[in-house]
């Protein structure tokens, strides 16, 4: 299993959305826990016309980790 991927975002532990460190709240879902240890990311500008979101259950626009550990 690959390691961990480290990176300047940090993943919402509710919805996987992709933040800046420096945020303490998700501007996504309004979730206070977070973790540096996520794989894989994906973006999305069109929720309504998007496989991958309709997949990834993602009803908002932004950068979403793929897989959370």
């Amino acid at each position: 299993m690959p390691a961990a991927r480290r990176s300047n975002f940090k993943a919402c532990l509710k919805c996987k959305m992709l933040v800046e460190p420096e945020k303490e709240i998700c501007p996504n879902c309004g979730g206070r826990d977070f973790t540096y240890e996520w794989e894989g990311a994906v973006i999305i500008i069109d929720p309504s016309k998007s496989e991958i979101a309709k997949l990834l259950e993602i009803e908002k626009p932004g950068r979403y980790a793929i897989r959370i550990r």
